[in-house]
């Protein structure tokens, strides 16, 4: 198993390609263990398939800090991969609380996290700039202070909130830079040329999440704006979701049950892992 630090610097490594690097959001340890299987690079966490795994909605605080790094600590230990975790809003409001954050995250074995700037109240939904930057400097200040180089994401997350203003997504995004993150997410921006005006204004990796829409637009497209992480957010959680609640509606309607028919059987999913605990 790698040590925190060399997940740490192949986190970093994967984010300075010339060809973005890919990462799936897992809920668990066991989809965790499934994504390493197939061989992807680069594992999250989301909050909203944590929550909706446990029966929760997703974005209303029930995601607090313990239960999410809780999970995240599971994870870690789980797979030799880099892990970065959902970190929401870093749990509060003040500058101080979002370093706490960091700084117990950075005893998870999570090599990274993000930190939105959506305050989670409808009627007050984005903090201000100057806050949002203050934020943001806190975290970094935190995260350089961990023995391992764990990476920042600041999320701006103005696009989730009907408010799709790309020259004050891009002011936000510069300030993050300025403060110390490692990299920028922006969730919900999905035009290409837009994308690239946000990879061309800064000088850190851009994270581009798809799934919002079917598909969404080609690889290849997308690592021609500059993006350096592909990412699908929660999506892979919708989809888990909604091919049990398919099947479920077959079997109570009399249907035949088509979503079992390219299922994996019983006996491979036990072995992948079986091969986990052999390797551990």
């Amino acid at each position: 198993m790698r040590s925190t630090n060399e997940k740490a610097e192949l986190c970093r490594a994967l984010h300075a390609g010339a060809e973005p690097t890919l990462s799936a959001a897992c809920w668990d340890v066991g989809t965790a263990c499934l994504l390493a299987h197939v061989g992807v690079p680069l594992i999250d966490t989301t909050s909203f398939g944590v929550t909706a795994t446990r029966g929760l909605p997703d974005a209303v605080g029930l995601a607090t800090r313990d239960l999410m790094l809780g999970n995240a600590r599971l994870i870690a230990a789980a797979v030799d991969l880099p892990v970065q975790a959902d970190l929401e809003n870093g749990f509060g409001d003040s500058p101080e609380i979002v370093a706490q954050t960091i700084l117990e995250a950075g005893a998870t074995g999570i090599v990274g996290g993000s930190i939105e700037d959506a305050t989670g109240r409808p009627a007050d939904p984005i903090y201000s700039l100057e806050l949002a930057k203050e934020r943001i400097r806190a975290a970094a200040e935190v995260a350089r202070s961990l023995p391992f180089p764990f990476m920042l994401t600041a999320r701006a997350d103005q696009y989730l909130w009907g408010r799709p203003d790309l020259a004050e997504v891009i002011r936000r995004a510069q300030a993050f830079e300025t403060a110390g993150a490692n990299a920028i997410m922006v969730p919900g921006l999905s035009d290409l040329v837009a994308l690239k005006s946000l990879c061309d204004a800064v000088s850190l990796p851009v994270v581009v999440l798809i799934g919002a829409g079917p598909g969404g637009p080609a690889r290849e497209r997308l690592a021609a704006t500059g993006a350096k992480r592909i990412g699908v957010g929660g999506a892979m959680v919708r989809a888990a979701l909604s091919a049990f609640v398919s099947t479920a509606r077959d079997l109570i309607e009399g249907r035949e049950l088509d979503g079992l028919r390219g299922a994996m059987s019983g006996r491979e999913i036990t072995e992948i892992f079986q091969r986990r605990l052999a390797n551990s």
